[in-house]
């Protein structure tokens, strides 16, 4: 996929394939990692209106699985998930030639139509072309990291993609949903993993984000510290054993998933009874360990722990961690010192497990991808935290 024709590449199409990957996360604040999206592209936008109550009421599994179904239904519209995109747990972002404009606008507004319909949540979604964006004086720059051999998510840098959001939420550039019964394509959308209990004591949701008066050396060695206590093996480690989640029972989650597919053309029996089917018979293999096929779950379940989405940089740094108390210690104070320092702000939530959402067009590919937030709001809940110390 790197690579395209030179018509490729103006139009939009192979641009992100063709860009140089990254394996080292540590690099992620190194400006030589990132290129300018092209100017005629157009961010898509979406988040959860009052998300916080929302989770504060019980339903972060909703929260988190609205938020991935944007990431789900665009990747389906496109037919390859290969596309720039982030999971910020209440909301998904991503970024799409201008020529795939209206794959876009159709895919968020029939999402939000989705979540409304069903769970009576309000999904807000925007779409931002990328000239406007740089005519307000910021850049939207992207690069690609590869969380495994199998896997690449998007970085961004450039405060574009924050300023977006900030004019999405202002109401600019909002899109409507779309009609009652409307159904986007989330095949592959599915929660089928328990809360992932923490084995170091805290599962840590951490948003990191320039200071009003930051420069960026000083940004950069902050996330530099940071990451570097976040890898210390002893004190902390990604929120997914490497044993990989524990598999909940066949049923668990059923219908949220069995919401997910909607009827799809059959009746809604016929539905449920085909995803029945299928939530028994990989629970049954996974349970045995044994290949069934071209399926073998253990190669699955370590693709998994590899694939998995737990960290990223969109104009700040997002981490789900699970580390020891003493750390988590550690790490608020370096933040907190930072922030009075005028270098930072951040938030961050502390709970006892993770949830993992997962997108999975074939089980049998090596390239499916999993979303991990906090179990308790995760990275909404630091980001309300993060809000009484904006700038006024």
């Amino acid at each position: 996929m790197a690579g395209g024709s030179g018509a490729e590449q103006r139009d939009g199409a192979g641009f992100y394939a063709g860009l140089p990957v990254f394996d080292r996360f540590s690099r992620l604040t190194d400006p030589a990692i990132y290129t300018p999206l092209p100017d005629d592209w157009v961010l898509g936008l979406s988040d959860i209106v009052r998300s916080t109550a929302a989770i504060e009421a019980g339903r972060y599994k909703e929260v988190n699985a609205a938020a991935a179904s944007v990431i789900a239904a665009v990747a389906n519209a496109l037919g390859n998930h290969d596309f720039p995109f982030i999971f910020s747990g209440d909301g998904a972002s991503f970024a799409l030639p201008s020529s795939q404009a209206d794959l876009a606008r159709e895919a968020l507004a029939a999402v939000a139509a989705w979540v409304r319909d069903v769970f009576g949540l309000s999904l807000r979604v925007a779409l931002v072309p990328v000239h406007e964006v740089r005519e307000q004086g910021h850049d939207v720059r992207i690069a690609r990291f590869a969380a495994s051999p199998d896997v690449t998510y998007a970085m961004f840098s450039g405060g574009g993609l924050a300023y977006a959001e900030q004019a999405m939420k202002a109401g600019s550039y909002a899109l409507e949903p779309a009609g009652p019964g409307t159904l986007p394509n989330l095949t592959g959308l599915s929660c089928r993993f328990d809360e992932i209990r923490s084995e170091r004591g805290v599962i840590l949701s951490l948003i990191v984000v320039p200071g009003a008066d930051a420069d960026a050396a000083s940004f950069n060695d902050l996330i530099g510290r940071l990451l570097s206590l976040a890898e210390s093996k002893s004190g902390a480690g990604r929120p997914v054993p490497e044993t990989g989640p524990r598999l909940a029972a066949p049923f668990t989650g059923f219908g949220l998933e069995a919401r997910a597919l909607g009827t799809q053309g059959s009746s809604r029996l016929a539905t449920y009874a085909r995803l029945a089917a299928q939530r028994l018979t990989a629970f049954a293999i996974f349970r045995l360990g044994r290949p069934v096929g071209s399926f073998d779950p253990v190669r699955y379940t370590r693709q998994l722990v590899d694939n998995t989405d737990f960290r990223k940089f969109d104009d700040g740094l997002r981490m789900t961690l699970d580390c020891t108390p003493a750390l988590a210690d550690r790490l608020e104070a370096l933040l907190a010192e930072a922030q009075n320092q005028g270098i930072a702000r951040y938030g961050l939530h502390r709970q006892d497990a993770a949830l993992m959402t997962c997108f999975v067009p074939s089980p049998t590919r090596s390239d499916h991808i999993h979303f991990v937030d906090g179990a308790m709001g995760g990275y909404a809940m630091a980001a309300r935290a993060l809000k009484p110390q904006a700038e006024p």
